[in-house]
């Protein structure tokens, strides 16, 4: 069963950096709606090497083996989780754009590390 919570902003960068530790390379479909757009698919299916949230910019860094995708500035980052991991994220922005990247298999996380770990 597939449950869909919202990250405290406290919680970006240890869960990307998470997601960065476990997702080696994985198949992802990014899809990009607003209303003055519609939906619209920005990368159908490529492997996605890294996932991460930079605070200091402020952005979501998506980087595939074919482009770096970029989403600057999110207001709200949903992650939709199942026993199995992460099956979706979905990242909306102040400016009403919200961009949903699919994973074509679920990524497990690795366990948070300890304080101790990050010494």
């Amino acid at each position: 069963m597939t449950e869909t919570r919202k990250l405290a902003r406290s919680e970006w960068h240890d869960y990307f950096d998470r997601v960065a530790r476990g997702v080696g390379t994985r198949e992802v479909q990014i899809e990009v709606a607003a209303l003055n757009l519609g939906d619209q698919v920005a990368a159908e299916w490529i492997g996605m090497t890294n996932l991460s949230y930079d605070p200091k910019d402020d952005v979501l860094q998506v980087g595939t083996d074919h482009l770096d995708h970029n989403i600057p500035h999110p207001a709200e980052i949903w992650v939709a989780e199942s026993t199995d991991g992460v099956e979706a994220i979905e990242v909306k922005r102040d400016n009403g754009v919200t961009e949903i990247i699919r994973l074509a298999k679920p990524l497990l996380l690795p366990a948070p590390q300890s304080a101790s770990q990050n010494a």
